[in-house]
């Protein structure tokens, strides 16, 4: 049998390890999860922990910068010089996709015990981008209705994330851009296919 590279090693522990603290940062929090308790739920040892991680905290604060770093590459990415003529669905699907591709940390993230000041890096990061892709679409928008647009929607994309990791991700990642962007733009009349009606007059 072929040895395992060096490489490919570390990518196998880092992801057991990641497995096994993610399910348990599931159930309690972060102070509560030992090294011992770690190492046991991902099959290793204490030395091969250490030989990647300080402590618990180090780990956490590992795996929330690696996905902020893909979500703020596929995010870059998007907004070169080449890609200006993208609609917003594209943004919004590589945003989704990215989420997916993380499902373990968002899952935890969102839950009982997350770290909630990373869900606000993660919606900090996109307000930059997005801000610049709403003003190339609305450029009669001033800067603060942008800024509280987003606010808006992006509560409102984290509580779609919500279901659809409640729902398995069945929907790819393109389907909920799309679903969003809807709801987004067209406000309620994104359910009937038609325009939002207008408010009624009492």
């Amino acid at each position: 049998m072929k040895p395992l590279s060096d490489d490919h090693r570390t990518r196998v522990t880092r992801m057991l390890i990641r497995r096994a603290f993610t399910d348990l940062l599931s159930h309690k929090p972060i102070q509560s999860i030992s090294i011992k308790e770690l190492c046991e739920q991902a099959g290793i040892n204490r030395g091969t922990f250490y030989a990647h991680y300080t402590d618990i905290y180090d780990l956490l604060h590992s795996i929330e910068d690696e996905m902020l770093a893909d979500f703020d590459k596929a995010l870059q990415s998007l907004l070169t010089a080449e890609d200006r003529h993208l609609h917003p669905v594209e943004i919004s699907a590589e945003i989704f996709q990215c989420l997916k591709d993380n499902a373990d940390l968002c899952t935890v993230t969102l839950g009982d015990y997350g770290d909630k000041d990373f869900a606000v890096r993660l919606i900090n990061i996109g307000r930059e981008r997005c801000a610049e892709v709403y003003g190339r679409y609305f450029r009669q928008a001033t800067p603060q209705q942008i800024d509280y647009f987003y606010a808006f929607v992006s509560a409102g994309c984290i509580g779609l994330l919500r279901r659809w990791l409640d729902d398995g991700m069945v929907l790819s990642a393109r389907e909920m851009a799309a679903m969003a962007e809807s709801i987004m733009l067209r406000g309620v009349g994104a359910l009937d296919g038609g325009e939002a009606p207008p408010p009624s007059h009492q």
